[in-house]
């Protein structure tokens, strides 16, 4: 649903919103109908953050990696397909072709049969062997860990690439995904639906040493709680903080059967998550779940 659509809430609402969380206290009846200003954006934007990062102290990239390649390869299969199914076929793919000049020599048929249950397995074969074969030709195999270079390399674009730099490298960046855009515009950070926008105005808001685990904190709170098509307002933790309020399910009972992967009590994405992951691991390809 649009932020455009998001509704104000008056006193019926924050009085539900108060009960719902039982945490804080819901704003004062007819705030949320005032106009926002810049600064009290920022502000709320930056408690939001902080707020965010106690419920997951524990975020994370939700990939499985050991290595800067193994990453970038595996954010690039990452596309149009989640990162559990990604995580269940990458250590098949890896074990078989452990190196870029191994990916890039592979018979591409044989790399299509072992990406496939990603999806769209042809193109992202196409993908992962022309980066491994530029990885290969131009950086002496290994990941550059500059923006303007990793972009270069087929199938690699900003948020692939951000994602890389951030957590194999440690260079801050916004990861401008689905979840990051979805919670970004209910958050009312931005009204654009441009992923380059979005992340010009985010980074305008917060200090640069936050980029990288805001993107983690915000991606994991779209996934588990504050999702598209039927977020979990009555669940969620920063309700009083959030200008949409009142766009899905604000029942408590209600919105937490809609809670995900840890949240739900459910396994994660990870088939090896970190050590402080408080939820159970993912199951192998073949092995449900």
């Amino acid at each position: 649903m649009s932020a455009e659509s998001n509704s104000a809430v008056g006193e019926h609402g924050a009085s539900k919103r108060a009960k719902a969380t039982n945490q804080k206290s819901a704003p004062e009846p007819g705030r949320a109908a005032k106009p926002e200003s810049r600064l009290a954006m920022v502000r709320r934007a930056r408690r939001i953050n902080r707020e965010l990062a106690e419920v997951y102290p524990y975020a994370h990239p939700e990939l499985d990696f050991r290595n800067p390649f193994e990453l970038l390869v595996a954010t690039v299969l990452s596309a149009q397909t989640t990162d559990l199914r990604v995580n269940q076929t990458t250590p098949a793919l890896f074990a078989k072709y452990p190196t870029p000049e191994d990916l890039a020599a592979a018979v591409p048929e044989e790399v299509e049969e072992l990406i496939r249950p990603t999806g769209f397995f042809r193109a992202k074969t196409k993908s992962i062997m022309g980066l491994s074969a530029a990885l290969r030709d131009d950086f002496g195999g290994e990941v550059p860990g500059r923006l303007e270079d990793l972009v270069k390399l087929p199938g690699v674009g900003r948020k692939t690439a951000f994602v890389v730099l951030g957590n194999a490298f440690g260079v801050p960046g916004i990861t401008v995904d689905t979840h990051f855009m979805r919670l970004a515009r209910r958050w009312r950070w931005t009204e654009s639906d441009d992923p380059v926008k979005i992340e010009a105005e985010v980074a305008t808001i917060f200090p640069k040493s936050e980029w990288t685990m805001l993107s983690h904190r915000v991606i994991f709170h779209g996934r588990r709680i504050c999702h598209a098509r039927k977020p979990a307002c009555g669940a969620c933790p920063i309700t009083h903080l959030c200008p949409s309020y009142g766009e899905g399910e604000t029942d408590p009972e209600k919105a937490a059967k809609l809670l995900k992967y840890e949240k739900g009590g459910f396994p994660g994405q990870r088939l090896n998550p970190p050590p402080d992951y408080p939820g159970r691991p993912a199951p192998p390809l073949g092995a449900g779940g």
